[in-house]
Protein backbone atom coordinates (compact mmCIF):
# COMPACT_ATOMS: atom_id res chain seq x y z
CA UNK A 1 0.00 0.00 0.00
CA UNK A 2 1.28 3.00 -1.07
CA UNK A 3 2.33 5.65 2.28
CA UNK A 4 0.48 8.90 2.61
CA UNK A 5 1.87 11.76 3.73
CA UNK A 6 0.11 11.63 7.20
CA UNK A 7 1.43 7.89 7.15
CA UNK A 8 4.99 8.94 7.15
CA UNK A 9 4.52 11.82 9.22
CA UNK A 10 3.35 9.52 11.46
CA UNK A 11 6.01 6.91 10.86
CA UNK A 12 8.78 9.40 11.62
CA UNK A 13 7.37 10.54 14.48
CA UNK A 14 7.08 7.40 15.93
CA UNK A 15 10.75 6.36 14.59
CA UNK A 16 11.96 9.30 16.68
CA UNK A 17 10.21 8.33 19.52
CA UNK A 18 12.25 5.01 19.55
CA UNK A 19 15.45 7.02 19.16
CA UNK A 20 15.04 9.29 21.89
CA UNK A 21 14.32 6.53 24.43
CA UNK A 22 17.45 4.87 23.42
CA UNK A 23 19.45 7.80 23.19
CA UNK A 24 17.51 8.56 27.32
CA UNK A 25 18.84 4.64 28.47
CA UNK A 26 22.60 5.57 27.05
CA UNK A 27 22.94 8.44 29.10
CA UNK A 28 21.09 6.81 32.12
CA UNK A 29 23.99 4.07 31.58
CA UNK A 30 26.31 6.66 31.14
CA UNK A 31 25.37 8.04 34.72
CA UNK A 32 25.99 4.82 36.57
CA UNK A 33 29.68 5.47 35.59
CA UNK A 34 30.52 8.95 36.25
CA UNK A 35 28.45 8.03 39.93
CA UNK A 36 30.79 5.61 40.46
CA UNK A 37 33.73 8.32 40.35
CA UNK A 38 31.50 9.94 43.61
CA UNK A 39 30.20 7.07 45.41
CA UNK A 40 33.31 5.26 45.86
CA UNK A 41 34.83 8.59 47.20
CA UNK A 42 32.83 8.60 49.34
CA UNK A 43 29.63 10.55 48.60
CA UNK A 44 26.37 9.75 50.08
CA UNK A 45 23.96 7.77 47.22
CA UNK A 46 20.51 9.85 48.19
CA UNK A 47 22.92 13.07 48.50
CA UNK A 48 23.30 11.81 45.00
CA UNK A 49 19.73 12.01 43.96
CA UNK A 50 19.39 15.31 45.46
CA UNK A 51 22.55 16.92 43.44
CA UNK A 52 20.44 15.43 40.92
CA UNK A 53 17.22 16.94 41.22
CA UNK A 54 18.24 20.39 42.56
CA UNK A 55 20.75 21.45 40.16
CA UNK A 56 18.87 20.17 37.00
CA UNK A 57 15.89 22.29 38.59
CA UNK A 58 17.91 25.13 38.98
CA UNK A 59 19.67 24.75 35.36
CA UNK A 60 15.81 24.51 33.85
CA UNK A 61 14.48 27.79 35.69
CA UNK A 62 17.28 29.54 34.67
CA UNK A 63 17.05 28.92 31.19
CA UNK A 64 13.10 28.94 30.80
CA UNK A 65 12.66 32.44 32.78
CA UNK A 66 15.36 33.67 30.01
CA UNK A 67 14.85 32.37 27.34
CA UNK A 68 11.16 30.54 27.42
CA UNK A 69 9.27 32.15 30.22
CA UNK A 70 5.78 31.83 28.79
CA UNK A 71 6.63 27.75 29.49
CA UNK A 72 6.91 28.25 33.30
CA UNK A 73 2.88 28.91 33.27
CA UNK A 74 0.37 25.55 34.27
CA UNK A 75 -2.97 25.19 35.42
CA UNK A 76 -3.58 25.06 39.11
CA UNK A 77 -5.58 21.68 38.35
CA UNK A 78 -2.47 19.98 37.08
CA UNK A 79 0.01 20.81 40.24
CA UNK A 80 -0.79 17.68 42.17
CA UNK A 81 -0.37 15.48 39.05
CA UNK A 82 2.92 17.27 38.67
CA UNK A 83 3.91 16.99 42.25
CA UNK A 84 3.51 13.22 42.14
CA UNK A 85 5.04 12.57 39.11
CA UNK A 86 7.74 14.79 40.87
CA UNK A 87 7.77 13.41 44.36
CA UNK A 88 6.51 9.85 43.63
CA UNK A 89 8.06 8.99 40.11
CA UNK A 90 11.62 11.05 40.19
CA UNK A 91 12.02 11.06 43.99
CA UNK A 92 10.91 7.87 44.39
CA UNK A 93 12.08 5.50 42.30
CA UNK A 94 15.87 7.02 43.67
CA UNK A 95 15.04 6.26 47.20
CA UNK A 96 12.98 2.75 46.77
CA UNK A 97 16.23 1.53 44.58
CA UNK A 98 18.98 2.80 46.58
CA UNK A 99 16.68 1.12 49.83
CA UNK A 100 16.36 -1.75 47.63
CA UNK A 101 20.14 -2.26 46.89
CA UNK A 102 21.12 -1.67 50.28
CA UNK A 103 19.29 -5.21 51.55
CA UNK A 104 19.39 -6.85 47.86
CA UNK A 105 21.77 -7.98 45.59
CA UNK A 106 22.67 -4.97 42.86
CA UNK A 107 21.18 -7.12 40.24
CA UNK A 108 17.79 -8.61 41.65
CA UNK A 109 16.89 -5.12 42.37
CA UNK A 110 17.64 -3.82 38.99
CA UNK A 111 15.86 -7.10 37.48
CA UNK A 112 12.68 -6.05 39.73
CA UNK A 113 12.97 -2.61 38.57
CA UNK A 114 12.87 -3.44 34.97
CA UNK A 115 9.02 -5.30 35.42
CA UNK A 116 8.33 -1.95 35.20
CA UNK A 117 7.30 -2.04 31.74
CA UNK A 118 5.53 -5.39 32.31
CA UNK A 119 3.19 -3.29 35.05
CA UNK A 120 2.17 -0.78 32.74
CA UNK A 121 0.52 -3.50 30.38
CA UNK A 122 -0.89 -4.76 33.55
CA UNK A 123 -2.37 -1.77 34.90
CA UNK A 124 -3.44 -1.18 30.93
CA UNK A 125 -5.07 -4.36 30.56
CA UNK A 126 -6.75 -5.05 34.22
CA UNK A 127 -7.70 -1.05 35.05
CA UNK A 128 -8.34 -0.23 31.53
CA UNK A 129 -9.39 -3.32 29.86
CA UNK A 130 -6.69 -2.32 26.98
CA UNK A 131 -6.46 -5.06 24.22
CA UNK A 132 -2.65 -5.31 24.28
CA UNK A 133 -1.07 -7.63 21.47
CA UNK A 134 0.97 -10.42 22.39
CA UNK A 135 3.77 -8.72 20.27
CA UNK A 136 4.13 -6.26 23.18
CA UNK A 137 3.99 -8.56 25.91
CA UNK A 138 6.54 -10.90 23.65
CA UNK A 139 8.91 -8.11 23.76
CA UNK A 140 8.46 -6.97 27.56
CA UNK A 141 9.04 -10.27 28.60
CA UNK A 142 12.09 -10.37 26.58
CA UNK A 143 13.44 -7.69 27.86
CA UNK A 144 12.85 -8.71 31.44
CA UNK A 145 14.78 -11.94 31.05
CA UNK A 146 17.97 -10.37 29.28
CA UNK A 147 18.23 -7.41 32.44
CA UNK A 148 17.89 -10.62 34.75
CA UNK A 149 21.34 -12.14 32.42
CA UNK A 150 23.03 -9.05 32.04
CA UNK A 151 22.88 -8.24 36.05
CA UNK A 152 23.55 -11.40 36.71
CA UNK A 153 20.13 -12.08 38.81
CA UNK A 154 20.86 -15.76 39.41
CA UNK A 155 24.08 -14.99 41.83
CA UNK A 156 20.64 -13.51 44.09
CA UNK A 157 22.52 -14.07 47.38
CA UNK A 158 20.19 -13.71 50.67
CA UNK A 159 16.94 -12.48 49.67
CA UNK A 160 15.24 -10.02 52.15
CA UNK A 161 11.42 -9.15 52.15
CA UNK A 162 11.90 -5.81 52.81
CA UNK A 163 14.55 -4.94 49.97
CA UNK A 164 12.45 -7.30 47.63
CA UNK A 165 9.39 -4.92 48.65
CA UNK A 166 11.60 -1.59 47.88
CA UNK A 167 12.51 -3.15 44.20
CA UNK A 168 8.80 -3.46 43.46
CA UNK A 169 8.52 0.40 44.95
CA UNK A 170 11.29 1.38 42.16
CA UNK A 171 9.56 -0.61 39.50
CA UNK A 172 6.11 0.56 40.68
CA UNK A 173 7.67 4.33 40.65
CA UNK A 174 9.54 3.85 37.66
CA UNK A 175 6.23 3.00 35.92
CA UNK A 176 4.33 6.06 37.61
CA UNK A 177 7.11 8.48 35.81
CA UNK A 178 6.62 7.29 32.30
CA UNK A 179 2.77 6.80 32.57
CA UNK A 180 2.44 10.20 34.09
CA UNK A 181 4.91 12.03 31.95
CA UNK A 182 2.66 10.17 28.85
CA UNK A 183 0.04 12.36 30.13
CA UNK A 184 1.25 15.35 31.37
CA UNK A 185 3.02 15.90 27.39
CA UNK A 186 -0.25 16.20 26.09
CA UNK A 187 -0.51 19.59 27.81
CA UNK A 188 2.58 20.80 28.23
CA UNK A 189 6.06 20.65 26.77
CA UNK A 190 8.56 18.37 27.89
CA UNK A 191 10.75 21.26 29.98
CA UNK A 192 7.60 22.14 31.50
CA UNK A 193 6.88 18.64 32.93
CA UNK A 194 10.37 18.43 34.31
CA UNK A 195 10.67 21.62 35.71
CA UNK A 196 7.36 21.19 38.15
CA UNK A 197 8.42 17.51 38.41
CA UNK A 198 12.56 17.99 39.30
CA UNK A 199 11.30 21.14 41.32
CA UNK A 200 8.61 19.17 43.60
CA UNK A 201 11.38 16.56 43.91
CA UNK A 202 13.87 19.23 45.09
CA UNK A 203 11.65 20.40 47.67
CA UNK A 204 11.34 16.58 48.95
CA UNK A 205 14.97 16.34 49.32
CA UNK A 206 15.45 19.51 51.11
CA UNK A 207 13.06 18.37 53.83
CA UNK A 208 14.42 14.95 54.11
CA UNK A 209 18.01 15.88 53.99
CA UNK A 210 18.74 19.65 55.08
CA UNK A 211 20.64 21.52 52.36
CA UNK A 212 22.84 22.83 54.89
CA UNK A 213 24.28 19.12 55.97
CA UNK A 214 25.23 18.68 52.35
CA UNK A 215 28.65 17.28 52.01
CA UNK A 216 30.32 20.28 50.11
CA UNK A 217 33.52 19.53 51.23
CA UNK A 218 33.29 15.69 48.74
CA UNK A 219 33.32 18.39 45.57
CA UNK A 220 36.24 20.20 46.62
CA UNK A 221 38.63 18.71 43.69
CA UNK A 222 37.89 19.87 39.47
CA UNK A 223 37.28 16.17 39.35
CA UNK A 224 34.35 15.65 41.10
CA UNK A 225 32.65 18.74 40.39
CA UNK A 226 32.89 17.95 36.62
CA UNK A 227 31.50 14.48 37.75
CA UNK A 228 28.70 16.14 40.00
CA UNK A 229 27.55 18.31 36.67
CA UNK A 230 27.70 14.95 34.37
CA UNK A 231 25.62 13.45 36.43
CA UNK A 232 23.11 15.97 37.04
CA UNK A 233 23.21 17.20 33.19
CA UNK A 234 24.41 14.30 30.89
CA UNK A 235 22.71 11.49 33.09
CA UNK A 236 19.82 13.45 34.86
CA UNK A 237 18.32 16.62 33.23
CA UNK A 238 19.09 15.68 29.32
CA UNK A 239 18.09 11.70 29.58
CA UNK A 240 14.76 12.59 31.43
CA UNK A 241 13.90 15.80 29.11
CA UNK A 242 14.67 12.87 25.82
CA UNK A 243 12.26 10.03 27.74
CA UNK A 244 9.43 13.14 28.62
CA UNK A 245 9.93 14.03 24.73
CA UNK A 246 9.82 10.34 23.74
CA UNK A 247 6.51 9.56 25.02
CA UNK A 248 4.60 12.22 23.43
CA UNK A 249 5.73 10.01 20.44
CA UNK A 250 5.39 6.27 21.38
CA UNK A 251 3.19 4.97 24.39
CA UNK A 252 4.47 4.80 27.37
CA UNK A 253 4.76 0.83 27.72
CA UNK A 254 7.57 0.63 24.78
CA UNK A 255 9.35 3.62 26.15
CA UNK A 256 9.84 1.51 28.80
CA UNK A 257 11.18 -1.59 26.78
CA UNK A 258 13.56 0.78 25.10
CA UNK A 259 14.51 2.12 28.52
CA UNK A 260 15.93 -1.56 29.58
CA UNK A 261 18.49 -0.84 27.57
CA UNK A 262 20.52 0.84 30.57
CA UNK A 263 21.68 -2.01 32.12
CA UNK A 264 22.95 -3.36 29.12
CA UNK A 265 24.70 -0.37 28.02
CA UNK A 266 25.54 0.47 32.03
CA UNK A 267 27.46 -2.86 31.30
CA UNK A 268 29.27 -2.05 28.03
CA UNK A 269 30.24 1.32 29.35
CA UNK A 270 32.20 0.01 33.33
CA UNK A 271 33.46 -2.50 30.45
CA UNK A 272 35.02 0.62 28.59
CA UNK A 273 35.49 2.81 31.78
CA UNK A 274 36.08 0.61 34.72
CA UNK A 275 37.71 -1.97 33.12
CA UNK A 276 35.20 -4.48 34.37
CA UNK A 277 34.76 -8.20 32.34
CA UNK A 278 31.64 -9.49 31.28
CA UNK A 279 30.54 -12.94 31.54
CA UNK A 280 29.09 -14.48 28.86
CA UNK A 281 25.80 -14.94 30.74
CA UNK A 282 25.77 -11.02 29.99
CA UNK A 283 26.77 -11.05 26.87
CA UNK A 284 23.90 -13.35 26.01
CA UNK A 285 21.48 -11.47 27.91
CA UNK A 286 22.43 -7.89 26.36
CA UNK A 287 21.42 -9.43 22.97
CA UNK A 288 18.61 -10.72 24.13
CA UNK A 289 17.53 -7.30 25.42
CA UNK A 290 18.45 -5.67 22.52
CA UNK A 291 16.43 -8.33 20.25
CA UNK A 292 13.35 -7.52 22.65
CA UNK A 293 13.77 -3.45 21.46
CA UNK A 294 14.12 -4.19 17.83
CA UNK A 295 10.75 -6.62 17.99
CA UNK A 296 8.95 -4.01 19.92
CA UNK A 297 9.45 -1.62 16.89
CA UNK A 298 8.05 -4.18 14.47
CA UNK A 299 4.54 -4.36 16.22
CA UNK A 300 2.48 -2.46 15.13
CA UNK A 301 1.05 0.59 17.47
CA UNK A 302 -2.51 0.80 18.78
CA UNK A 303 -2.74 4.32 20.10
CA UNK A 304 -6.13 3.55 21.36
CA UNK A 305 -5.39 0.57 23.79
CA UNK A 306 -1.52 1.35 24.64
CA UNK A 307 -1.34 5.20 25.55
CA UNK A 308 -2.18 6.27 28.99
CA UNK A 309 -6.10 7.26 29.44
CA UNK A 310 -6.81 11.07 30.09
CA UNK A 311 -9.20 11.92 33.15
CA UNK A 312 -12.72 12.08 32.63
CA UNK A 313 -13.27 15.23 30.81
CA UNK A 314 -9.81 16.40 29.92
CA UNK A 315 -8.16 17.13 26.69
CA UNK A 316 -4.66 17.53 25.06
CA UNK A 317 -3.85 21.31 25.29
CA UNK A 318 -1.05 21.09 22.70
CA UNK A 319 -0.89 19.57 19.60
CA UNK A 320 -0.02 16.02 19.64
CA UNK A 321 2.66 14.48 17.29
CA UNK A 322 1.12 12.48 14.36
CA UNK A 323 1.80 9.08 16.03
CA UNK A 324 -0.37 10.00 18.50
CA UNK A 325 -2.94 12.15 16.89
CA UNK A 326 -4.73 9.37 15.64
CA UNK A 327 -5.80 11.08 12.42
CA UNK A 328 -3.57 8.63 10.67
CA UNK A 329 -3.57 4.84 10.71
CA UNK A 330 -0.85 3.13 12.50
CA UNK A 331 1.59 2.07 10.88
CA UNK A 332 4.57 1.26 14.38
Amino acid sequence: MRETAPMRAEHRSTRLGYLLAATAAAMWALNGSLARFLLDDGVDPLRLSQLRSTVSWAILVVVLVAARPGLLRVRREDVPRLAFVGIVGLAGVHATYFFAIDRLQIGVALTIQYLGPLLILIWLVVVHKRDLGRGLWGAAGLSALGCFLVVRAYDFGALDVLGIAAAFGAAITFAIYLVGSEQLGRRYEPVTTLLYAFGFATLLWAVAQPVWAFPFDRFDSLDNILYGLGVAVVGTLVPFVLMVSAVRHIPAPRAAIVATLEPVLAAVFAWVIHDESLSPGQIAGGLVVVAAVIWVQFQRISHEDEAAPLRAGETEAIPAPAALSGRAPSIG
